[in-house]
């Protein structure tokens, strides 16, 4: 396998409530390597976002490590987010905007410059196919089009590697599928590419690798026939619920 890009070593976060601790992820520990779709895969609540905000140090660990491209997330954040595209469930784009305005805006908030903003601007929209959309309002958008331009931003600085929170998340079968058919190009531009999903279909289509979540905790991970050798099941739906139970009497 190709170097590791991601390198998640025990990672731990613990949130304090008037109830008491709350341990979101729970000694965490996997890698992904360049060109590698890895997918953190559970339910709502499991802690994926926690795990994925950790590694775009919005979150600081309770303890534990992160490495994004050599660079260790609590000692190098700036440095670590030059290296990432990250994409949140909430795409915070402006409908005043164009998609073209877009780009521009936050590619400076990036401090690039403006001639290799339009040079990213063209080659981006050519590779996603978007420059039917170069020019529109995004309040004219749809919901999967403003996904489409969310994506486009996150690789605006060309990093290898991408965190994408549920990227389907709130999308019909068509957008979704669109989403999906766009990582995979990603990943063919030999970019590491971190995605969570709850989606077992999702996972199953899309992903190199998979880690199965829940409260917290890592139950399993490997390729799909590593999981399906571990657990009898070809069946991604199947394998999750043997995982967890399996831990859960152990």
């Amino acid at each position: 396998m190709s170097e590791a890009l991601v390198v998640a070593s025990h990672l731990t976060k613990v949130f304090r409530t008037r109830k008491g601790e709350v341990r979101a992820a729970d000694d965490v520990s996997f890698s992904c390597a360049a060109g590698e779709v890895f997918g953190l895969l559970g339910p709502n609540g499991a802690g994926k976002t926690t795990i994925l905000r950790m590694l775009a140090t919005i979150l600081t660990p309770t303890s534990g490590t992160a490495m994004i491209a050599g660079f260790d997330t609590r000692v190098a954040p700036d440095r670590v987010r030059e290296k990432i595209g990250f994409l949140a469930t909430e795409t915070g784009l402006y409908d005043r905007f164009s998609a073209r305005e877009t780009l521009r805006f936050f590619g400076s908030i990036s401090g690039l410059k403006d001639d290799e903003i339009a040079k990213r601007t063209r080659e981006i929209f050519a590779t996603l196919a978007m420059e039917s959309l170069a020019d529109r309002r995004v309040g004219t958008f749809s919901t999967g089009e403003k996904q489409k331009l969310s994506l486009a931003r996150s690789i605006l600085h060309d990093p290898p590697v991408l965190i994408l929170d549920e990227p389907t998340f709130g999308l019909d079968v068509m957008a979704a599928r669109t989403v999906v058919e766009t990582i995979k190009l990603f990943r063919e531009q030999g970019r590491t590419i971190l995605v969570s999903t709850h989606i077992m279909r999702e996972a199953e289509k899309l992903c190199d690798r998979v880690a199965i979540l829940y409260r917290g905790r890592l139950h399993a991970f490997g390729t799909q026939a590593e999981l399906a050798a571990q657990y009898g099941s070809t069946d991604l739906e199947d394998v999750f619920f043997a995982a967890v139970e399996r831990e859960a009497t152990a």
